[in-house]
This record gives structure tokens, sequence and C-alpha cells, in this order.
């Protein structure tokens, strides 16, 4: 068994029958925020346009509350329509710099075929946090918020 099967298990139960966008949303960076210590920062970024819009988050208030796409990892993973991993954010000319704190980051887009509806971005306060585990959790758990965050908003 996988370290996260019952996190994905319970926020599969939790979002089945969620249909509020934002409501979604929120259990999700709850749970995962929950899901592991080292996890010090959960948010969703939506689509708008050629920019991400922060929405839900648990953690410390971010700076970044839109970020173009292309620009820092956030940036980055939803241009490129794929999970980035940063084991050392210091080492990553693409960081955006939230906290001083923040060791690593993994960003997983949410799609719906190939269009970008947001993403979720982790940080960790622990360099080289996140494995192929949190890759795989996370993945799933972006499938299952791309019904939910679908529409949120149109350009």
């Amino acid at each position: 068994m996988r370290k996260y099967d019952a996190i994905l298990e319970q926020l599969r139960t939790e979002l089945a029958g969620e249909h509020d966008s934002q409501a979604a949303m929120e259990k999700t960076v709850t749970r995962l925020k929950a899901a592991n210590p080292s996890y010090t920062w959960v948010g969703i970024y939506l689509l708008h346009g050629n920019e991400l819009v922060l929405g839900p988050f648990a953690g410390k208030p971010s700076p970044h509350t839109r970020i173009p796409l292309g620009r820092g990892i956030c940036g980055a993973a939803a241009a490129e329509r794929q999970t980035i991993i940063v084991d050392d954010v210091s080492a990553d000319s693409r960081y955006l710099a939230c906290s001083a704190d923040t060791k690593s980051e993994i960003v997983v887009p949410i799609m719906e075929g190939s269009d970008v509806l947001g993403e979720i971005d982790i940080d960790s306060d622990q360099p080289a946090a996140f494995d192929q585990d949190d890759k795989t959790l996370l993945e799933a758990t972006a499938v299952m918020l791309g019904p939910k965050v679908k529409g949120v908003w149109r350009t």
C-alpha cells in the first residue's frame, strides 16, 4: 500500500458529492496540508486568461496571488502542462520566492484534456521533500479536481 492511499480515498469520497468548486478546492487544500507535515504551504491556482490566480490555500499568505503563464515554477508547470518537482528551490532560477523557509516545491497542473484549468502548488521547508508517491497523489487529486473547477472562469 502506498503511503497516501488512505488520503486519496478520503479525497475521492469528499469530492464525489461536492458541486461547489470553492468548497471542493478548500477541502482539497485542507486535506493535503494535513496529509504530510512537510507540506508547509498548499494552494490552488486557477488559470484566468494568461495568468494563474491564487484560490484557496493553507499556510502563510503568499505574495504571489497572480502569476503569468511561463513565470516561476507555477507558470512553467502550466505552460509545459506537466508536473514539476524542484528538490532545491535555491538552485532553480524559475523559483519565485514566497518564503525564506521554502526549500522544495511540487506543482501539478489541473487539466481537462490538453487544456490547463489550474494547478496544485505545494511548498516544503525540507529539501527534496517530494517523491513519486507525492506526485501520484497530487496527479490523481488534480484529475478529481478538474471537473470541479471546469468553467470557474471562461476567457
